[in-house]
């Protein structure tokens, strides 16, 4: 039993990444989940379950600097019905909020159950008798279950990084009792949100034989725990970088090249419907065409990182992106001025964190989200508590970065005035808020999430 694992997380990809260099094999992926985990995991001895990324990739399990490593094998025809059709054309949008119209095509429903339980078959043989196993996001909601009909020993927890949606939604799902049941194998089910938490508890009490409370569940003569862990980021890790040498001297030469004296407000997003990055430029652009602002004055830096860029209707939001941002800058760019800088392209964290230094605004505007580690990570950066951060209500970040200026991304007048304010804000007043927003992320950081979650998942 030595091989076997005390703590187990089951997620859709590994924490690991072929290296570009063949010398080095494999190296440990960025991210806000790894950075939280894998610490306690080395401590353990523990494992992680999940897919390399390549569906040629036959790679068995291996140890990465003290983590057992056991990879999920998927092939093409796998990739395309559990992860493109059903992961992302069906739970995706009907989880958030049904923005596009989910495809509910029986075809896709096969493969997302056959995955699963290959998930499921892997954490299984890997994890210790007894011990606990953590199972991630909407690619494995059939994992708990089965794995609970594999293993019954183990104490099984599910995080859900995306929203949950209201009972009226939910009901459009043809599988809702499979995902429902699913998710009820585990012992500890957690939510970004205490709303998703209610949302929850009531389909499972409508459409299973579940009963109990908004936090407390039986099912089939087992107690499920149900609560809200808003996830975080490391943020001593951000305020150090941003505080570095490196990062002032690239803060400083973004400033430069953008002109001193112009104000510069920043949107980082993946480029997905969700993000409602094409009303946040017709709010700015609102801004512009009212001579409220003016390129010569400020800016708008959109950095647009690639994703699911071989679906169709992804493309198709790009290209309207683009097509906006072009029209902006036709009419609105001055000589030596552009009103909009658009970047489509991959950044490195360390970049990343450069941008957030330079910022006067930070617009952190989805039409739905699940939490959007993007604001916290902008008042991690701010350690003299200057810049303003714009947010969406309707991102999870909202229910405690209260003193943010909250927008409803859908009103475009209302987005256009809150930028407007958060560009003339007076800087006592901008401190004051930011002082208040970096207490908050300090306090709550991820290895508190991930302390909270395993202490609840122990009992």
């Amino acid at each position: 039993m030595a091989h076997r694992s005390r703590l187990t997380i089951v997620a859709n990809r590994l924490p690991v990444k072929r290296s570009d260099s063949s010398r080095l094999g494999w190296v440990s992926s960025a991210g806000g989940l790894v950075t939280a985990l894998a610490p306690v995991l080395k401590k353990t001895g523990g494992a992680w379950v999940g897919w390399t990324g390549s569906e040629a990739d036959r790679t068995g399990s291996f140890e990465h600097e003290g983590i057992r490593i056991r990879p999920v094998r998927l092939a093409a025809s796998d990739v395309d019905g559990f992860y493109n059709h059903f992961s992302n054309t069906t739970i995706w949008p009907l989880y958030h909020d049904a923005i596009r119209t989910p495809d509910f095509d029986r075809r896709h429903w096969k493969p997302y159950v056959d995955v699963n339980q290959r998930y499921a078959r892997a954490a299984a043989a890997i994890a210790a008798r007894r011990s606990l196993v953590w199972v991630h996001d909407y690619h494995l909601q059939l994992v708990p279950g089965m794995l609970r009909a594999l293993r019954p020993d183990l104490r099984i927890g599910f995080f859900l990084h995306i929203p949950f949606p209201p009972e009226e939604l939910f009901a459009w799902l043809p599988w809702r009792k499979q995902l429902l049941e699913g998710l009820l194998g585990a012992d500890v089910i957690g939510f970004q949100t205490y709303p998703a938490v209610r949302n929850f508890s009531r389909l499972a009490r409508e459409y299973t034989s579940a009963e109990g409370t908004d936090t407390l569940l039986t099912f089939e003569g087992r107690e499920t725990r149900v609560a809200s862990f808003p996830i975080s980021i490391d943020a001593d890790w951000f305020g150090q970088t941003a505080d570095s040498r490196g990062t002032l001297d690239a803060a400083a030469e973004i400033r430069a090249r953008i002109g001193e004296q112009r104000r510069i407000l920043l949107a980082v997003d993946r480029l997905d419907y969700t993000k409602g990055i094409d009303s946040r430029l017709a709010a700015y652009e609102l801004l512009l065409k009212t001579g409220r602002v003016s390129a010569d004055k400020a800016v708008l830096m959109q950095i647009a990182v690639p994703s699911r860029e071989r679906v169709f209707e992804y493309e198709a939001m790009r290209r309207t992106i683009e097509q906006r941002v072009g029209r902006i800058n036709g009419q609105y760019s001055e000589p030596g001025r552009v009103a909009v800088h658009y970047f489509r392209r991959n950044f490195s964290r360390e970049d990343l964190v450069a941008y957030y230094r330079a910022a006067d605004v930070m617009l952190v505007t989805p039409l739905r989200d699940g939490m959007n580690l993007v604001a916290k990570e902008y008042c991690a950066c701010r350690t003299d508590h200057s810049g303003v951060l714009v947010l969406s209500e309707f991102a999870g970040a909202a229910q405690e970065l209260r003193r943010a200026l909250l927008v409803n991304p859908r009103d475009i007048e209302g987005m256009a005035e809150a930028m407007h304010e958060a560009l003339t804000m007076p800087a006592p007043d901008a401190r004051h808020r930011m002082a208040i927003l970096r207490t908050q992320v300090r306090r709550h950081d991820v290895y508190e999430w991930a302390d909270q979650f395993l202490e609840a998942l122990r009992g």
